[in-house]
């Protein structure tokens, strides 16, 4: 199993990382990017269950990257998370009809993103 991190700034990348690590013990493996473009370069080739990502972010933002993967590419089996600063309802309906399957606004509850990692991980 797999979890992939997209955010471009590197402190909530490392957050992010730390509160996932525990994970690692029930053979989860982390990835992280740092841009949209990286994002989804890395969910074509390395295909994780489930993804972080950022919605402000350069060169492609989390709400087009979300779009691509799930209407573009059909990528069904990737659950997304978008984390976002912004926590308005537009960018909420924005995010579901890029094909988000969840919503945490920043900052976010630790401990609820990893009960988050772990229920849709099935850990």
């Amino acid at each position: 199993m797999k979890i992939l991190i997209v955010d471009d700034e590197p402190h909530v990348r490392l957050l992010l990382e730390q509160t996932l690590e525990d994970l690692e013990d029930e053979g989860v493996e982390i990835l992280t990017a740092s841009d949209g473009q990286q994002g989804l370069d890395t969910i074509r080739r390395e295909q994780p269950n489930l993804v972080f990502l950022d919605v402000m972010m350069p060169h492609i933002n989390g709400f087009e990257v979300c779009k691509i993967v799930k209407q573009d590419l059909k990528m069904d089996g990737v659950t997304i998370v978008l984390l976002t600063a912004k926590g308005q309802e537009y960018d909420r309906q924005r995010g579901e009809d890029s094909g988000a399957d969840k919503y945490m606004t920043k900052p976010f509850d630790p401990d609820a993103l990893l009960a988050l990692a772990e229920e849709t991980l099935g850990l």
